[in-house]
């Protein structure tokens, strides 16, 4: 009986086997209830007292060998299993390659905007977008029998005549005079609304970023000097303007504002209609009556406006053709834009 267990012994240490079912095999040889180790027990029975003590510790030893070789062999094979199954499957297709989202082309013209006033000194001003007569209009010198103030352009709030979706971002302007005492240097960017027919080059909605200054000693030339500042950083080096004498209730003297067409270099294009320049913003001196409306001193102080579309630059920048595009969310216009 010590023979048979010395042999057994050896054969547990000694046990290499290739596959999860042999193991199975060797469990049940040694250690089912008819199996080598239980036969060695039932022997052991019948053995000499004198040496039960030493058989006795030897089949302990023995049982306790073979279960700790059987798990650590099921282990084994358990953890290769389970490596193989993490593992990739290289016959499985792969992955869809996930694209960068990116900012609308709008976003990036407003934000280029900002950064470009902000380098000189203008904050940002924001306000609402329902907005009463008096901050949309009359506040601005605009008189009620303005065509501006018609049903063509306005969008009125039914429930209250005298509201209104503001028409311009100039509202936000009259706010900040009212409130906060010159030197006044700031820029409001935001969504505007007008009834409008929906076209290429109009829309109902659109986005503006109106400008303001006031303070001791402001000129005209101020005025020219800061838009010609920012046409240059916005379009280029290379950029020219030109001023042209025109008519906003608010400001006097007004004038629109051209820069060289960024498409021809000023030679003469579709886009320019062949003059070799695009207007881009209106500007002016604010009228003294809009000064005194705010209760703005308008002997000691001066100031001059100005008031882009931010669609209008955009389109300049991108060479867009068709407003409606900013509106319509089509994957394939957003796309280009993912690397701006």
């Amino acid at each position: 009986m010590n023979e048979k267990i010395n042999n057994l012994m050896q054969e547990v240490e000694t046990l290499a086997v290739q596959t999860k079912e042999q193991v199975e095999e060797y469990r049940i040889k040694w250690l089912s209830k008819k199996g080598e180790v239980s036969a060695l027990f039932e022997d052991f029975k019948s053995a000499p007292s004198d040496i039960k003590k030493e058989l006795g510790q030897k089949l302990n030893e023995l049982k306790i060998k073979a279960q700790d070789k059987i798990n650590h062999l099921k282990e084994k094979f358990e953890s290769a299993e389970g490596a193989t199954a993490n593992a990739a499957d290289l016959s499985l297709p792969g992955f869809p390659t996930l694209q960068n989202g990116s900012r609308h082309p709008l976003t990036l013209v407003k934000k280029q905007i900002i950064d470009i006033f902000s380098r000189i000194g203008f904050t940002v001003s924001d306000g609402k977008e329902i907005e009463d007569d008096w901050h949309n209009f009359s506040a601005l010198n605009t008189p009620e029998n303005h065509p501006a103030r018609d049903m063509q352009d306005t969008f009125y709030v039914n429930v209250n005549p005298e509201m209104v979706l503001r028409t311009q971002t100039s509202s936000v302007q009259v706010h900040i005079m009212e409130y906060q005492k010159p030197p006044i240097r700031t820029i409001s960017p935001g969504r505007v609304y007008r009834n409008e027919a929906i076209s290429a080059r109009a829309h109902c909605q659109f986005h503006q970023v109106e400008g303001l200054y006031i303070d001791e000693k402001v000129s005209f030339a101020d005025l020219k000097q800061t838009l010609l500042y920012f046409a240059k950083e916005m379009f280029g080096n290379d950029t020219k303007i030109r001023l042209r004498p025109s008519y906003f209730p608010f400001t006097e003297p007004s004038a629109e504002m051209d820069i060289s067409c960024t498409i021809c270099k000023g030679k003469g294009c579709n886009v320019c209609k062949y003059t070799g320049w695009v207007e881009i913003l209106g500007c002016g001196m604010v009228d003294p009556q809009v000064l005194i409306n705010c209760k703005i001193d308008e002997n000691k102080f001066k100031g001059f406006a100005f008031g882009m579309g931010i669609e209008r630059i955009a389109m300049l920048k991108y060479e867009i053709k068709d407003l409606r595009l900013f509106f319509e969310n089509d994957v394939r216009f957003l796309k280009q834009f993912t690397s701006a």
